[in-house]
């Protein structure tokens, strides 16, 4: 996982934000799936960073920041789970599947869907009134 600073050229607000890897930034950003907080402009960038270096001072504080970073990740893990045993996997097909159940040309099953969606299909779901949550998924090859 890596930390990156960001910023948002609309309107100026800095944030972090986590990613699974460099590599994966990159991705987010060519795909524009990375957008501000604060405004939703997909005008995102990566502000100028400096390492932090450990020394006996910072490497308790480090050790704190890195025993908080894995309770949020298996919280993450046990929601996933749960979502996982009460939720139909439905894949790329989350927009179809959430529009078909939303205008009822599908039985809605007691349980409700999860998958993958683009930004733009969420804004248009959301558009059309249709409530969408999203959430940060770890893979379970990742560390």
């Amino acid at each position: 996982m890596i930390k990156y600073n960001l910023i948002c050229k609309s309107c100026k607000k800095s944030f972090d934000s986590w990613f699974a890897s460099s590599k994966e930034y990159e991705r987010l950003k060519k795909f524009k799936h990375i957008k501000c907080y604060n405004c939703n402009s997909i005008d995102v960038d990566k502000s100028l960073m400096s390492p932090r270096v450990l020394n006996k001072k910072n490497n308790k504080y480090e050790k704190i920041k890195n025993k908080k970073f894995i309770e949020i990740k298996n919280t993450i893990k046990e929601y996933q789970k749960f979502i996982k045993n009460n939720f139909q996997y439905v894949g790329d097909n989350f927009a179809y599947e959430a529009r078909s159940i939303h205008y009822k040309n599908k039985k809605k099953s007691k349980n409700g869907i999860y998958g993958n969606a683009t930004l733009q299909d969420l804004k248009e779901l959301n558009e059309e009134g249709i409530k969408t949550e999203t959430i940060p998924w770890i893979n379970e090859k990742d560390n």
